[in-house]
């Protein structure tokens, strides 16, 4: 059980990274979860979707902690553009910087159906498992999300497309 749990870590990092923009809080986050699921074990039941289960503390983790207000760093679009780069070439990373805007200009149901799925490679019944909406909702919120960040990509915003 230990080992499967440990199996998830990067890519509760790699969620919580995309969450909250910063790398310590992210893995401030991670290790919250981890701590909550260990401590929890015996909530878990066995047959169910163990991933699932560690993003839905993951996620209410996040949420619990944007409800309480906790101050969240912003770093600079530089360092967030560098963030998961590939060295070498500008271009890539003025398009990881223009998509790291793009995601952060999403509202918050739209980003983390477009990061789970999209990031994370989660199919829809474990992001709808997840968040605790049906799988209708799901794809609702990716097709609307991949639209606005195809929008925002482009340079337009999603709101003068529906306004059109």
């Amino acid at each position: 059980m230990i080992r499967q749990i440990e199996e998830e870590i990067p890519r509760l990092r790699r969620f919580a990274r995309a969450m909250v923009r910063d790398a310590t809080l992210a893995d401030d986050l991670v290790q919250e979860c981890l701590e909550r699921a260990l401590s929890r074990l015996h909530l878990w039941r066995p047959g169910t979707n163990l991933r699932a289960w560690l993003f839905t503390i993951l996620r209410n983790l996040h949420i619990n902690g944007v409800r309480r207000r906790q101050p969240v760093v912003d770093i600079d679009a530089e360092a967030q553009a560098a963030i998961g780069a590939a060295p070498g070439s500008q271009f890539v990373r003025m398009e990881l910087r223009d998509l790291r805007r793009a995601l952060a200009l999403l509202p918050n149901e739209q980003r983390e159906v477009v990061l789970l799925i999209g990031l994370e490679g989660i199919s829809y019944n474990e992001a709808a498992d997840i968040l605790g909406i049906s799988i209708g909702t799901v794809k609702s919120r990716l097709s609307r999300g991949r639209r606005a960040l195809r929008l925002l990509m482009e340079g337009e915003s999603p709101s003068d497309a529906a306004d059109a």
